[in-house]
């Protein structure tokens, strides 16, 4: 007998509904900032990551082919993601929907850039494949 779609959804026992008073400050280079609400680091999630960044003018990162799905939604200024030899201007108000597996990379626009990050499943360094990561 197969379970229903709800059931297979069920959080396991032992979580339970909690609010989320505070995000974990996520240390990076560069003047970014990363406060994540849900995920590895602030709430031992692997199924999904929700962060929000703050991006001065003009940072970038190095290009990253993850092993996630990524939800970009601009809520400030803007962002320049390039992939496929191309790049997308993403304003405030849009967002941007970047599979597992493509090769993008994230350059601020010139007011910089806050967005709120989703990541299917969770974001970790180690799932990013950063260009500039050790091998």
């Amino acid at each position: 007998m197969c379970e229903s779609d709800a059931e297979a959804r069920r959080v396991p026992s032992g979580h339970m509904v909690r609010i989320i008073t505070e995000p974990q400050r996520v240390p990076v280079p560069g003047g970014k900032i990363i406060d994540e609400f849900v995920g590895r680091v602030s709430t031992g999630t692997d199924g999904v990551s929700v962060a929000r960044m703050k991006a001065p003018a003009g940072w970038d990162e190095p290009a990253q082919t993850p092993e996630f799905d990524e939800v970009t939604l601009v809520l400030a200024g803007s962002l320049t993601v390039e992939h496929d030899g191309t790049s997308t201007e993403v304003a405030a108000g849009q967002a941007i929907l970047t599979p597992a597996g493509q090769t993008v990379r994230y350059v601020a626009g010139a007011s910089g850039a806050e967005y709120i990050a989703v990541c299917v499943p969770a974001f970790g360094p180690d799932l990013a494949h950063r260009a500039d990561d050790p091998i």
